[in-house]
């Protein structure tokens, strides 16, 4: 029997287990994570240099762009290093360090995502109130409670996690560190307290769920009045990469954790734990990006101005 005192490491999950496949992972994790940096760095430049885009909507995505950027830088180093140097091993304190900023992260962006949705929502719906409701002081005190809420969810997360003893080896059965896992390992019934503040951040999670899905209710009555059709037209070229952006992130995190056990296996979790914490950050500027013109042409003048330079 071992405890948290003793544990100096962890070992996360091989991502394969030939030489070749390893090399394989590390490739495909290294383009993905290109794309990302590539994609949210163009959105986040063209929003902070572009005067015209300091719009609610365009800040909330420079924040969601920063949001994506921590998420990925979280969780893909660690396993291309593991990859390359065909290693497991992540130090107790790292482990720790990933959970908490990949919590912060995630709870960032959802949380994020539902600002931008009241985005939609007021601008569609209450369009001539738009410039009461989300002025710039607004807009800032939105976004900063956004990442205060992600930082106090994370910090209780870890810190509660962490203080469990440990008796089950130190093995964990996911690439990187997550809760589930570590609770897995965990020998104490205290992990009840972790379970209920799992508890609270699902029923947060669910209330902004159906906060989104409500104010997209709304969003498509008030979009079906309009009577001109480059109107509607208009409407919807904004809302659908946003209503995309929330189905990827709420869907590839519903398959991970509430799949039926009948359905797991090695090699579809990790699938699946991919397809959820790292493929959302490389998508989402692409996303955005490609239904929404004035952001492209702000990232082309961005690029082709880089390159007029060199």
């Amino acid at each position: 029997m071992s405890n948290s005192s003793s544990i100096r490491h962890f070992l996360l999950l091989a991502l394969a287990d030939t030489r070749q496949l390893q090399l394989l992972h590390f490739c495909l994790l290294l383009g993905i994570s290109l794309a990302a940096l590539l994609g949210n760095g163009l959105i986040i430049s063209a929003v902070a240099c572009g005067h015209h885009l300091h719009t609610p909507m365009f800040f909330f995505l420079l924040n969601l762009a920063l949001s994506d950027l921590g998420s990925i830088c979280t969780t893909v180093p660690k396993a291309m290093h593991n990859s390359l140097w065909d290693t497991r091993n992540i130090s107790y304190t790292g482990c720790a360090a990933q959970l908490f900023f990949f919590v912060f992260f995630i709870s960032a962006e959802y949380s994020l995502l539902t600002i931008m949705c009241y985005d939609h929502y007021v601008s569609i719906c209450k369009p001539l109130h738009y410039g009461t409701l989300l002025g710039s002081r607004a807009c800032a005190h939105m976004a900063a409670a956004a990442w205060a809420i992600a930082f106090l969810n994370a910090l209780m997360h870890t810190a509660n996690t962490f203080s469990l003893p440990l008796c089950h080896g130190n093995a964990l059965g996911q690439f990187f560190c997550e809760i589930p896992q570590i609770l897995k390992l965990s020998c104490s019934h205290s992990n009840f307290r972790e379970l209920g503040l799992l508890a609270v951040s699902a029923c947060l999670g669910f209330g902004c769920f159906a906060f989104i899905v409500f104010s997209y209710v709304q969003i498509f009555r008030a979009v079906l009045r309009i009577p001109s059709e480059q109107g509607r037209h208009k409407a919807f070229s904004t809302c659908l990469p946003h209503l995309a952006v929330v189905s990827l992130f709420v869907s590839t995190g519903t398959l991970v954790y509430l799949k039926p056990p009948s359905m797991s296996s090695p090699s579809l979790d990790l699938a699946l734990s991919v397809l959820y914490s790292v493929v959302p950050s490389a998508l989402n500027p692409l996303i955005y990006s490609l239904r929404n013109q004035e952001l492209m042409a702000a990232v082309w003048r961005l690029m082709t101005g880089c390159f007029q330079k060199h």
